[in-house]
């Protein structure tokens, strides 16, 4: 979610951009599709939140959502929801019953809810924090209605301690802020003592705004994202329930969630889990009732216009998994594309990191122009996309891959992104370059068009080294300088960091270590150090040099050929008339410098006119490093840091190489793409004047 990489690559693309929008501007619908609704599930959920044989409170062992005879994560909450949408006031009325489980270990006297929809109010810390940062959503120029959301707990319920209400108290852990009602915090009267089970009952409600950060309404569309009260997790001896920040996504306990949607019946719903039941009422509405094992979040979606495409099936390690896709009528041609990049997604990520254990994968196009596109949920992710999306633009592609990725990346690995957004979002980053990479090729996975090419692994570079000396990777995400340093650092920093680390291990390695961390930590909420100690044990290498300057510090890395000189040995010799050059022996050196405070082993790849070539390798610990001399009866062409290419954290590679003399046929070139380029916006801009 957030500030996703493809917002990094539109300074790349203004041309496309500007040809998109004059397109867009004489574009008609495309015709609509008809498709065949998902069929309710044959069987209800097995199990239920109470026990036959003594009426105590449990969470269910259900699978019929996983391919599994058995449940794969701790549960630790089961969430039974009844909820009725009013599509015209954009309001959801519901019940809520939560089964808490208390595996702490500890007695717990309190429990903090998070409320996310309180975010969007005027004095809230997430708009707050939107005007001084930026947000990809809104600027927030002024004030409107149509922005204002709320999440509302009418009432609440302990199962035998009885209403307490009047105990709710909202809180605010990060910065203390009295108007953010993001979380609320419940006293009980009797703590629950560790093993037992403590149940709520939750009357709530929620007014979506206009969408913003994934969730909301736009004309008759709606996702229904971090849309209920939600508890928070208690970790490492506290509880952590962080507010919503502008730059903070979520962090919440696997369980069980059986919930009801009611909506009118024209509404085409998609959501987490698999669908269960389906009741058609008699007041004009539907009741859908859904079923999850083993998530720890629950999203939906519905309009009255989605095209539905079910019939894919991608046979997974575990089992079959249902491909449903949600598309916009006016991009149906472009179903057959998202299934394709979901499969070849899936494959690649049962194949490398391990296998999805989920019966379904919904894929969603959301309304065009609804700041929904973008988002991950358990099962459930949306992409972006527009009419006009030539085959050779892979901004489909690169979405689809991206958001899929994140279920696992923090679906099932859930780490906590308030506090290490880069173990989801830069992992996941990390993933999205070699899946795009392997399918779509290493120079051409974001644009293979009219002879232009851009690949992912630069793109996520070029979105770091503009704020690399600002923030480390190993920063609480609601503390970055801005938006900007977030994405660079948390997305750009986090994949290109990987990479470089590929070069230094490895890539089966790196694979490897990618698969052990995967198959050791799903289902559970690992930190930063277990991450990279999995990569030291994988690598029996010992990486802390790297990982205190990468990952935990702000060093920034730019090395430098500075000099290069050839000389002839016998320079103070009269040249004789007629001599032969080819039999003039030359001194050769070549320098190399450190410009910032990043220390790192280098290569160094050196070339003379007799096309011969010599490496060293320099440990990078000084300012600088004189090579040679190479005595020759050549001269020094060019040297080159990094030849094979592997450091992804340099943060000028234009210094990195040096030819004695220059070659005109780059800068040629540039000016011949700059041409074109300019006479195609200049044509452009004259027809959308006509």
């Amino acid at each position: 979610m957030k500030i996703r990489s493809i917002i990094l690559l539109l300074p790349l693309f203004s041309v496309l951009a500007i040809t998109l929008a004059v397109y867009q501007h004489a574009a008609k619908a495309a015709p609509q599709v008809t498709a065949t609704q998902h069929a309710p599930a044959a069987k209800a959920a097995r199990g239920s939140s109470a026990s036959h044989d003594s009426g105590a409170i449990s969470i269910p062992d259900t699978t019929l959502a996983i391919n599994s005879d058995k449940p794969m994560s701790e549960r630790v909450v089961h969430y039974e929801i009844a909820a009725k949408y009013d599509a015209k006031m954009h309001v959801v009325d519901a019940s809520e019953v939560l089964t808490y489980h208390n595996v702490t270990g500890q007695p717990l006297d309190h429990f903090p809810f998070h409320l996310y929809q309180n975010a969007f109010q005027p004095k809230a810390t997430w708009v707050t924090e939107a005007k001084l940062m930026g947000s990809r959503d809104q600027n927030y120029a002024k004030w409107e209605d149509k922005d204002y959301g709320s999440e509302e707990i009418k009432k609440i319920e302990v199962v035998g301690q009885g209403d307490l209400t009047s105990k709710l108290h909202y809180i605010a852990p990060d910065d203390g802020n009295k108007d953010d009602k993001t979380v609320i915090d419940l006293p009980v009267n009797k703590p629950i003592a560790p093993g037992e089970y403590v149940q709520f009952k939750i009357n709530f409600q929620t007014k979506f705004p206009e969408t913003q950060a994934r969730s909301g309404w736009k004309r008759d569309f709606v996702l229904g994202g971090q849309w209920f009260p939600k508890v928070g997790v208690f970790w490492h001896g506290a509880w952590n329930c962080h507010q919503y920040h502008n730059t903070t996504e979520f962090f919440a306990d696997f369980g069980v969630f059986d919930v009801k949607l009611t909506v009118p019946q024209n509404e085409i719903v998609g959501a987490s889990g698999v669908r269960v039941s389906e009741i058609k009422n008699a007041d004009g509405t539907q009741t859908l009732t859904y079923h999850g094992d083993d998530i720890h979040d629950f999203a939906w979606t519905a309009s009255p216009r989605y095209k539905v495409k079910e019939d894919g099936i991608f046979q997974g390690q575990m089992g079959p998994v249902r491909m449903r896709i949600l598309m916009q009528p006016a991009h149906w041609s472009q179903a057959e594309r998202h299934e394709k990049i979901l499969r070849e997604t899936m494959e690649h990520f049962e194949r490398w990191y391990g296998p999805y254990p989920y019966k379904t994968i919904t894929l969603v196009d959301p309304e065009p122009d609804s700041a929904a596109g973008g988002m991950e949920y358990p099962t459930f992710i949306t992409g972006y996309t527009s009419w006009f999306m030539p085959e050779g633009l892979h901004f489909p592609e690169l979405v689809v891959e991206h958001e899929f990725g994140h279920q696992y990346w923090y679906g099932m690995v859930a780490t906590n992104e308030f506090e290490d957004a880069w173990m989801d979002e830069g992992i996941n980053s990390y993933t999205e370059v070699k899946i795009l990479d392997s399918i779509l090729g290493r120079d051409t996975s974001i644009l293979n068009l009219a002879g232009a090419t851009a690949g992912e692994r630069e793109t996520q570079r070029l979105g770091y080294i503009g704020v690399a000396d600002f923030d480390a990777m190993a920063e609480n995400a609601y503390e970055y300088y801005n938006s900007n340093s977030y994405a660079g650092i948390t997305y750009g920093k986090t994949a290109s960091v990987l990479l470089t680390l590929e070069g230094i291990i490895g890539e089966d390695t790196m694979r490897s270590a990618l698969h052990v961390y995967f198959m050791k930590y799903r289902f559970t909420h690992p930190t930063k150090e277990d991450f990279l100690k999995t990569i030291e044990e994988v690598s029996g290498t010992n990486l802390r040099w790297y990982f205190n300057q990468a990952v935990y510090g702000t060093q920034v890395l730019d090395y430098k050929i500075a000099r290069i000189e050839s000389l002839p040995v016998n320079w103070y010799e009269e040249k004789k008339k007629g001599a032969d050059d080819k039999n003039t022996v030359y001194r050769s050196y070549v320098w190399v410098q450190r410009k910032e405070d990043f220390v790192m082993p280098v290569e160094v790849e050196i070339k003379f006119s007799d096309d011969s070539k010599v490496r060293e390798h320099w440990d990078g610990a000084g300012r600088w490093i004189k090579f040679g001399p190479y005595d020759k009866k050549a001269k020094i062409t060019s040297a080159e840091i990094d030849p094979n290419h592997t450091n992804q954290i340099d943060r000028n590679n234009f210094n990195n190489s040096y030819r004695a003399e220059p070659n005109g046929k780059a800068a040629r070139k540039v000016s011949n793409y700059w041409m074109f380029t300019t006479q195609w916006i200049s044509q452009a801009l004259a027809w959308w004047g006509v």
